[in-house]
């Protein structure tokens, strides 16, 4: 496919395919970024919940409600 097929771009055409591209990729950073922050987000609660329950259990223990 040479230039004489497709014939030139002009100046706007490539400004609007360069913003589409620019789109996506911002598109796919956010993406990931708030995947990353939601797995952060999501392991911090499980260790909260770990650590209460572990907490939860040493204090029945010592209150005679577990043996």
């Amino acid at each position: 496919m040479t230039d004489s097929n497709w014939g030139q771009l002009t100046d706007e055409q490539i400004e609007r395919i360069a913003e589409r591209a620019a789109e996506k990729a911002v598109a796919k950073l956010t993406d990931q970024v708030y995947r990353e922050v939601g797995r952060g987000v999501v392991s911090k609660f499980m260790w909260i919940v770990g650590a209460l329950a572990v907490g939860l259990f040493i204090w029945a223990k010592s209150q005679g409600y577990v043996k």
